[in-house]
C-alpha cells in the first residue's frame, strides 16, 4: 500500500523488494518472509552479533565476534538456502572473512 500511494508496484518496470534479514527471527521464518519480499540481503554484522548475544564494539566479549561460529553458518545456510529453494534474490553484507 505504501508502494502504491507514491506511485511504485513491485513487479512493475522491474521494481523487487528485498528484505534485510539481520534477526535471528529472519532466520527461523525465512520461508514466511520470503512470501512477502523478492529475496534477502543478509546483514552479517548484525547477524552474528544478535546470533551470538555479543556487543561486537565491547572490549569484554568482541573477541568472541566471530561470523563463523556454527550457529552463525548454520543461519547463513538457512536463509540461503530458503531463498534459492523459491528462485529468490539473496546478497550479503559486512565484513565476514
Amino acid at each position: 500500500q505504501v508502494l502504491e500511494k507514491n506511485g511504485l508496484k513491485r513487479g512493475e518496470d522491474g521494481l523487487k523488494v528485498n528484505m534485510m534479514a539481520e534477526l535471528p527471527s529472519n532466520v527461523f521464518l525465512a520461508e514466511e518472509f520470503l512470501e512477502y519480499f523478492d529475496g534477502f540481503s543478509i546483514g552479517s554484522n548484525d547477524l552474528t552479533q544478535l546470533t551470538l548475544g555479543l556487543d561486537r564494539d565491547s572490549g569484554l566479549v568482541a573477541q568472541y565476534f566471530d561470523e563463523r561460529n556454527p550457529a552463525v553458518m548454520k543461519g547463513l545456510e538457512t536463509l540461503i538456502k530458503a531463498a534459492k529453494a523459491k528462485g529468490k534474490y539473496v546478497g550479503i553484507c559486512g565484513q565476514g572473512p
